[in-house]
């Protein structure tokens, strides 16, 4: 019934409420909490009123927006589908507020993308669904037959939990010609009923008398109960007890200790003997928790701690009674002051789990409430962050933060911070709380990977095996995930694009440079790499990386000769050196090279067999064959040196040479030996020969006579000219053949060989037209390999030849 009186209540208060909606949805932006009004005791899943629609969001928003309330006390939820605000919870008035005037919720409703809140209040309706009630069900009340009329007896008040006209309001008595009734009222507001004596009473015509007690209140319906009153008259006791005040007032820290005293009343009794024996006592003894009370002495002694929280003041009504059954009252009123005894508490009503890294300034992190239960100054909160965090606090409301971003987040740096929110109370001493949340920050791709090198330089020996690991390169990214997972690759070389595939590739993950190929050293010496390092991240970032491969010579090259050059029919050609050749004198000089470099190249020289040891010498470096001592009467004419060329390699190569030397004054003295090396074998050739001879013998005995003159002078003519070349100071005879002009080798000297033209049968010598210093020879050969000195400019051709 009660509950069905509030709903009527609620729809006759409806007019009132629309103004109310109509302005929140004109002022959305007011920073004024949306307020309702409804009625306690509404059924779960009753409709508040349309939230979406006074916050100005539409039905479409809502499964973005995730509109959801963020109180403590789930006594509303919000409608998913259509944004109303609904109860979720029984509300009883009186169980949340109790006797406060106003009763409203506050809390504040979270909206989510962007992050927001808004403060609703629901002020809550009291319905008349409290029956006053009496501590009990009967009272005795004891009067003097002597008492006068006029006077006046404290009656068992009843208690109504309901506030305003729904609470208890007034008391009925029922008929009676000795008594009646008047409502009084204490400062709180509370109404008492007390009985005034209309008459004077006599025992011995009536002893007792039977009243009932109404108390009622001014709800609709009204509510009303009874409590059952008898009075006994007794004995004359002319002086009842007097307190010295009808009203003690007294005002109580509520932190006081149990024990102590509060006040001390006093009364009085001008009678004697057993009727001025005064006791004290409490009228509802029942109801008085928090005091007791010394019956003899009159002291009210806290029997609790107070809680100034729960109850800010206490109005006791103490009973003087004399021995002869008279009583006084007066009232006890104790005022609870508040002392600073409540910590203040931090409360998260949001909390994301993860922030990212790149939220701008500004941005909504987490809203805050602050709660103290004390009251004035004690109860006035500040708060703020400790430390050095990136985050600022922003009042909202009384008791509100927004906790914002307020610098650069970096998760490279501090993957989270564990942000301490203090809140201090305005009390004497101030009292104060911290809370400590953790905010984890969330990586974004913001950091392209590192090269642990500014570049990278690397040998690599020729002849490697193909597929072999020639370098490693290693990039690093601080970022996580897919942002922090690094591939490599190569982007640039100074190869061509269409071979760098066949020299080298990279391992995209473990960034391992392989050889595809096997270098050498004589045709790549260098080479330059451009690799990427690309992490998997959105957007993708990239470094590039320099690796420059160097090929190192290893010794896989023998030297070879370039002099002496065997002669077309691959023999060895012959130096010679004149009899009277002093010691060091320069015979011949082997020249060879190496396609190695650096001291794989370095080349040495060594005799390995020699005709006469001792007879010439051989530079180690220069490969220069200098005559050692003069030749001996016992020193054969001919001579043999095997000559082996050396790199400085590990293990060395190596190349031989084989020098064949001819001591002689002029070349007369080797001629026929060199005539038998240089005459063919070939038998069509003897056979030519032959039948030339025979033609000429023919030839003869017909012209004999005619010739012979013309034949004398020729033969004459003809032998001048050819013995003429024999003269002293003829150059020394080389190989047939002129060694083609090499810009590389370790021969720094020179030397000029003659060339005879083919098909000469005679020897013909170049006349040297300067004269020769020591050291240069004069090599005359023909194109057959035939060796020829020649002097006829007509017939011949003069070569020089430098070896450097």
């Amino acid at each position: 019934m009660g509950s069905g009186a509030g709903l009527r209540g609620w729809a006759e208060r409806r007019p009132v409420l629309f103004p109310l909606l109509l302005l929140s949805l004109l002022c959305p932006a007011l920073s004024e909490p949306i307020r309702y009004t409804i009625p306690e005791e509404m059924p779960e899943g009753s409709v508040v009123g349309n939230l979406a629609k006074d916050l100005g969001l539409s039905v479409r928003e809502l499964p973005t927006r995730k509109l959801r309330v963020g109180s403590e006390k789930p006594y509303f939820i919000v409608s998913a589908e259509r944004g109303e605000l609904l109860v979720s919870s029984r509300l009883d008035r009186e169980q949340m507020c109790g006797k406060k005037p106003v009763c409203a919720l506050e809390f504040e409703v979270v909206a989510e993308n962007p992050l927001n809140f808004y403060h609703v209040s629901v002020e809550i309706e009291d319905v008349n669904d409290h029956t006053p009630k009496f501590p009990q069900s009967s009272f005795e009340l004891q009067i003097s037959e002597s008492t006068k009329p006029e006077a006046r007896f404290i009656l068992g008040s009843a208690q109504d939990a309901d506030i305003g006209t729904n609470s208890l309001q007034n008391y009925q008595l029922s008929p009676s010609d000795h008594f009646l009734l008047v409502n009084k009222e204490k400062l709180d507001g509370s109404k008492y009923p007390e009985l005034v004596l209309k008459m004077p009473l006599d025992r011995e015509e009536q002893k007792s008398y039977h009243l009932t007690l109404t108390a009622l209140d001014c709800g609709h319906p009204p509510l009303s109960s009874t409590a059952q009153i008898q009075v006994l008259v007794t004995d004359a006791n002319d002086n009842p007890p007097v307190f010295s005040q009808e009203v003690y007032r007294v005002s109580l820290l509520e932190n006081v200790f149990p024990g102590t005293t509060v006040i001390r009343v006093m009364a009085t009794d001008q009678d004697e003997g057993v009727n001025a024996e005064i006791t004290f006592s409490f009228t509802e003894a029942g109801q008085i928790t928090q005091f007791d009370l010394n019956s003899t002495t009159g002291e009210i002694i806290t029997r609790h701690m107070l809680d100034f929280e729960e109850v800010k003041e206490y109005s006791i009504v103490l009973e003087a009674r004399d021995g002869g059954g008279m009583i006084a009252q007066c009232t006890v009123e104790i005022e609870v002051l508040d002392v600073n005894d409540n910590i203040p508490e931090v409360l998260f009503q949001s909390l994301p789990d993860l922030i990212m890294e790149d939220t701008r300034l500004g941005t909504y992190i987490a809203l805050l409430k602050i709660r103290d239960k004390d009251s004035g100054d004690n109860g006035e909160v500040t708060c703020k962050l400790e430390g050095d965090v990136p985050f600022k606090l922003l009042t909202s409301s009384r008791n509100t933060y927004k906790l914002v971003t307020d610098q650069v987040l970096d998760r490279e740096q501090i993957p989270e911070y564990n942000v301490t929110i203090t809140a201090t109370d305005k009390g004497k001493p101030p009292l104060s709380s911290s809370t400590t949340i953790t905010v984890h920050i969330g990586d974004v791709n913001d950091n392209a990977p590192v090269f642990q090198q500014s570049a990278y330089l690397v040998h690599v020996p020729e002849n490697n095996p193909p597929g072999a690991s020639i370098a490693q390169v290693s990039a690093s990214d601080p970022d996580l995930g897919p942002n922090g997972q690094v591939s490599y690759s190569i982007v640039a070389s100074d190869l061509e694009p269409q071979a760098l595939s066949s020299y080298v590739s990279v391992n995209p993950q473990s960034g391992v440079v392989f050889a595809q190929r096997a270098f050498d050293h004589e045709q790549l010496r260098a080479f330059q790499l451009t690799l990427q390092a690309r992490d998997q991240g959105s957007p993708v970032l990239s470094a590039n990386i320099s690796l420059r491969v160097l090929v190192t010579d290893r010794n896989d090259n023998p030297p070879r000769v370039l002099y002496p050059a065997l002669g077309p029919d691959s023999s060895a050609l012959f130096d010679t050196v004149p009899r009277a050749a002093q010691p060091g004198y320069l015979v011949t000089k082997v020249v060879a090279v190496d396609a190695d470099s650096g001291h794989n190249a370095w080349l040495s020289y060594h005799v390995l067999q020699a005709s006469e040891p001792g007879l010439f010498s051989l530079g180690l470096r220069t490969g220069e064959v200098r005559t050692a001592r003069a030749l001996g009467e016992r020193d054969a004419v001919r001579q043999r040196l095997l000559v082996a060329v050396r790199d400085g390699g590990q293990p060395p190569l190596s190349a031989t040479a084989t020098l064949l030397l001819v001591f002689a004054d002029s070349p007369q003295e080797v001629l026929p030996d060199l005539s038998d090396r240089l005459t063919p074998s070939d038998p069509q050739a003897e056979l030519q020969f032959y039948l030339v001879v025979a033609l000429a013998l023919i030839s003869v005995l017909f012209l004999l006579a005619v010739i012979l003159a013309v034949a004398l002078r020729l033969r004459r003519s003809s032998s001048h000219t050819t013995w003429s070349c024999f003269e002293p100071g003829l150059c020394t005879k080389t190989g047939p053949v002129v060694p083609p002009n090499y810009s590389q080798g370790t021969l720094p000297y020179s030397y000029n060989l003659c060339v005879a033209q083919a098909g000469k049968t005679e020897f013909n010598f170049l006349k040297c037209k300067e004269q020769l210093s020591s050291g240069q020879d004069i090599l005359c050969g023909d194109s057959s390999g035939a060796l020829f000195p020649l002097c006829n400019s007509n017939e011949s051709t003069s070569h020089q030849v430098s070896f450097l």
